[in-house]
């Protein structure tokens, strides 16, 4: 199953962001075939206000564990992270 992991940043948050970006993106990495595609939000002046991360995962729980261990979250970025289940229904490379 896929999920959705839509995180927003805390305000004034983005030297937060920036200084975690390296382990972010890392952990990202690390996720391997489980990470579908990922990138930020962005606000009114394109500087990053949040993140869009698709994962594949046997469950919501272990979805949440991911985006519990995302170094962003571990540093205390978010204001909010939501985990939905997500259907990739069009322009889906692996349904061509």
């Amino acid at each position: 199953m896929l999920y959705a992991l839509l995180c927003d940043d805390k305000p004034n948050s983005l030297q937060l962001r920036m200084d975690t970006r390296a382990e972010h993106l890392a952990h990202l990495n690390d996720l391997g075939d489980a990470l579908k595609f990922a990138g930020p939000f962005l606000d009114d002046n394109d500087k990053p206000c949040g993140s869009l991360v698709v994962i594949e995962a046997d469950s919501r729980e272990a979805a949440k564990e991911i985006a519990d261990s995302d170094p962003y979250a571990v540093a205390g970025l978010f204001a909010t992270v939501t985990v939905r289940p997500w259907n990739w229904a069009i322009k889906n490379p692996a349904s061509s």
